[in-house]
């Protein structure tokens, strides 16, 4: 049995003035797809040969230049026409997220699975594993066989929903079976952090997967929150089922469906929230510590491009005028090249080579004989920073890095986009948390380490490429009703332009699809 293995994983922000390209993405070919993925094999079958294509991830970002995407699907295609060509395939699996974007392009992933396709003609499988914020449009539904996502956020899951994609493809080749999908589109777009799998209502809608998978006997269950930040008809929510027996396949859809409409208006932050202002004034007045601030709209794991200083400022400011003591850590702020000006009396280069006044850009590899020199750092958006150089360090994501501190008042920079994630990546920059009092991260919900380090914690709703409040963004071609947002703001078109835009339940075998309404999800002025 060859099963060809290959994919694209990225998780675009349109909002974003980032754009990701070649730089961003950790590519996997040849042995690095066998190493990878065909640790799966032997679990389902020893007779199993894997076809390695080409797979490219990365760090969410902005959206993917053309000349990146043109240069992986060049290879990624010609790999597989190659396969096609050299003994040819049984099935084909992708990893792929979801929410990409690409310049030019609303559907990237839709595209990918059409065109994969094409090249292997209506008889071999082709299987998705997906992330649960990725987004199901109707293309993609329709060139694949099989599509399942993570039934956790944050994702604990990853390897679990491989396996699942890489058991039912190699069934799908083995039995051959009449297999029937059903796909219900959901008109809720929800911010990232109000998805979380760990509370209510997520925790039991996911959690109702296996049941409803048992009790109609077919062989999986999924649902899409959908991704928020990209302005395309196919972002929102999605149930998609698959199995042998079309009515129970589509009964388990509608089932799902109906408790994920029901539970639209329980979606809520998974933590609290406050707007910048009232945040910064708790954290500063907390007896709390470390008491934890997430900078959400530039939370470079939803897509923002990390190099936005705008809370940094107001926070430090607030710090600066209540002459506050308090030990503080921001982590972090993309700052690919360094620009720096001289502290200090007229003349005097601080040992910079640039006179007082003068602003020159400094490479990170020449940071190291900075330290313990004061100097004033203009970092993005015009915040300049007098601040003493105290410590550089290598992180595994955002390479090389350095530490500046006014007083208490430290600030990470470094020069990839990266995220603060973890205890280690704070103790290798020098930071313990539990030294800190204040600690900023740019994230949603706290990863695992750092919310157990927490003693108090609020999300705040910053502005930026992945920003909270939805109702905030300049949406302009999204065909479907978002709510709940932040206020009670709701975009709801009339139930017959939802139907006529989305097309309701859909049902699909190799030789069977029938249409039926989705009326029964929605409801008049929602």
């Amino acid at each position: 049995m060859r099963i060809a293995i290959g994919g694209l994983h990225i998780e675009s922000s349109e909002f974003s003035a980032y754009r990701s390209s070649f730089e961003d993405f950790r590519v996997l070919e040849g042995e690095g797809i066998v190493e990878r993925y065909g640790i799966y094999a032997p679990e389902v079958g020893d007779a199993i040969e894997i076809v390695p294509l080409i797979h490219a991830r990365a760090l969410p970002g902005g959206p993917v230049t053309r000349e990146f995407f043109d240069a992986w699907g060049a290879q990624f295609f010609g790999l597989l026409d190659e396969a096609l060509s050299e003994g040819g395939v049984d099935g084909v699996l992708l990893y792929v997220h979801g929410a990409a974007s690409v310049i030019g392009m609303d559907d990237p992933e839709g595209w990918i699975v059409a065109r994969v396709r094409e090249m292997v003609g209506p008889e071999v499988p082709i299987a998705c594993a997906m992330d649960l914020h990725g987004n199901v449009s109707d293309q993609l539904f329709d060139a694949a066989d099989y599509l399942t996502c993570y039934r956790t956020a944050p994702h604990v899951d990853e390897a679990e929903t491989e396996m699942r994609a890489f058991r039912a493809l190699v069934r799908l080749v083995e039995e051959r079976p009449h297999l029937h999908r059903a796909k219900v589109d959901i008109p809720i777009l929800l911010p990232g952090e109000k998805t979380s799998t760990q509370v209510e209502p997520g925790a039991s809608l996911y959690g109702m997967l296996e049941r409803v998978i048992a009790e109609h006997g077919v062989w999986d269950a999924s649902i899409w929150m959908g991704y928020p930040w990209a302005d395309q008809p196919r972002c929102h929510g999605a149930i998609v089922t698959e199995g042998t027996r079309a009515k129970e396949v589509e009964a388990a859809a509608r089932e799902i469906a109906e408790a994920y409409w029901g539970a639209r208006h329980e979606f809520a932050f998974v933590g609290p929230t406050e707007h910048e202002e009232p945040a910064i004034a708790a954290a500063l007045a907390s007896s709390a510590h470390p008491f934890f601030l997430s900078d959400m709209g530039d939370n470079p794991g939803a897509g923002g491009f990390d190099d936005t200083t705008g809370f940094l400022r107001k926070l430090h400011e607030a710090y600066r005028a209540a002459g506050s003591e308090k030990h503080v850590a921001f982590a972090s702020v993309y700052v690919p090249k360094p620009a720096v000006r001289a502290a200090g009396g007229e003349g005097d280069d601080g040992g910079t080579g640039a006179g007082t006044g003068a602003v020159m850009e400094m490479p990170f590899e020449a940071l190291p004989m900075l330290l313990g020199r004061e100097l004033t750092f203009v970092l993005p958006h015009g915040f300049e920073l007098t601040a003493t150089v105290v410590r550089t360090f290598v992180d595994a994501m955002g390479g090389e890095g350095v530490v500046l501190a006014d007083g208490n008042f430290k600030v990470l920079i470094t020069q990839a986009r990266t995220q603060f994630s973890t205890a280690r990546q704070f103790e290798n920059a020098g930071i313990e948390l539990g030294e800190e009092d204040i600690v900023v991260v740019k994230m949603g919900y706290l990863e695992p380490e750092l919310s157990a380090a927490a003693a108090d914690w609020i999300m705040v709703l910053t502005p930026g490429a992945v920003d909270q409040d939805l109702v905030r963004l300049p949406y302009e071609h999204l065909t479907h009703p978002s709510p709940p947002s932040t206020d009670s703001t709701s975009r709801s078109p009339r139930r017959s332009a939802w139907c006529e835009a989305m097309g309701g339940c859909v049902v699909r075998g190799r030789a069977h699809r029938k249409s039926t309404c989705g009326e029964a999800f929605i409801e008049e002025g929602i």
